[in-house]
């Protein structure tokens, strides 16, 4: 069934600012998987948007039935959801957080773009520092926090259940399990609620591996949190899989699935912590963020998350300086 079939006949579209790495692979992904109805592709370099929508419909006879354009900023006034994948790109050796100003600076003049078009949808954000830009895009746009959404820990937590799978030797979609916090160096594994179909990881690995290590463990960890560079160094961007977290996003949000992801959203008291977007359990259907899941955390993983909170908080602070 066609998303517009779902939503009364009702076109759905959605605007992707940015024809990078991630944006281009994020809009190549929406012609396979039928997100919407329409896609506007808009970049500073018209050029490459315009190679980009022409690069795709040429696809469309093999993909879904979709409108593809390149467009401006006023195009994002009809649109449901605005993709935000702009930005200056980590470079090797560059943490996340080294990003801070430079595309805080860059987001203020696109969001500022988007709202004076009479933009009244859900911005999604992949851009890095993506809790700090989440934070940043919701302070410019002045839209409710529920929909303004970052891709928080949706990678993060992606990359842990694949390597968990591939240790265990099962299939990934029954490996369930969460990575919290920043997308970035403070982020952390939640490994006392970590499940093997309904049973708890730790018993899982008692009973059926018993030469498993916790080293081994903490090695899965590492190589979650470390993915990034890793794949900068040898190809120069990660795109691909950030892409496909982002449509499982653009999907929960159109067909109102109420699916719990893992979000980059703002606290508001939930975890102890407040007036910050970092990655969370949350409940995301058509209005965005419906409510922030609070999942029980151990002694040692509550402390991790709160350090997680204070890292951000304290890199926030050119965010703050330029919404105030």
């Amino acid at each position: 069934m066609k998303v517009s079939e779902e939503y009364g006949n009702k076109i759905t579209r959605v605007a992707v600012i940015g024809t990078g790495f991630v944006g281009s692979s994020y809009a190549f992904a929406m012609i396979n998987q039928n997100v919407a109805d329409e896609m506007v592709l808009i970049d500073l370099n018209e050029s490459k948007a315009q190679g980009d929508a022409m690069d795709l419909n040429h696809g469309l006879p093999f993909g879904s039935p979709m409108k593809v354009w390149a467009g401006d900023y006023s195009d994002c006034a009809e649109a449901d959801i605005v993709v935000i994948t702009a930005g200056a790109n980590q470079k090797p050796g560059e943490t996340r957080l080294d990003l801070i100003e430079k595309n805080a600076k860059i987001f203020k003049s696109i969001v500022k773009d988007v709202m004076n078009s009479g933009f009244n949808g859900i911005f999604i954000v992949a851009t890095n520092p993506v809790d700090i830009l989440s934070y940043a895009t919701w302070k410019f746009s002045g839209l409710p926090m529920e929909r303004v959404i970052g891709s928080g820990t949706i990678l993060d937590s992606a990359r842990f259940r694949f390597l968990l799978s591939d240790y265990l030797n099962l299939d990934v979609r029954n490996i369930h399990a969460y990575i919290l916090g920043e997308h970035g160096d403070t982020e952390l594994p939640v490994w006392s609620q970590a499940r093997v179909g309904l049973e708890p990881l730790s018993r899982y690995i008692e009973k059926y591996m018993p030469d498993a290590t916790r080293e081994d463990l903490d090695r899965i960890f590492v190589n979650v949190r470390d993915a990034a560079y890793d794949i900068i160094e040898k190809k120069g961007a990660t795109h691909y899989a950030i892409a496909l977290g982002m449509i499982r996003l653009t999907k929960a949000i159109l067909r109102n699935e109420n699916s719990i992801l893992t979000v980059s959203t703002l606290l508001r008291g939930e975890y102890g912590e407040e007036d910050l977007y970092i990655g969370v359990p949350a409940v995301v259907n058509k209005s965005g963020v419906e409510r922030v899941v609070e999942i029980d955390l151990n002694e040692e993983e509550a402390a991790a998350f709160r350090h997680s909170a204070k890292t951000l908080k304290t890199a926030m602070e050119p965010v703050r300086r330029l919404s105030d």
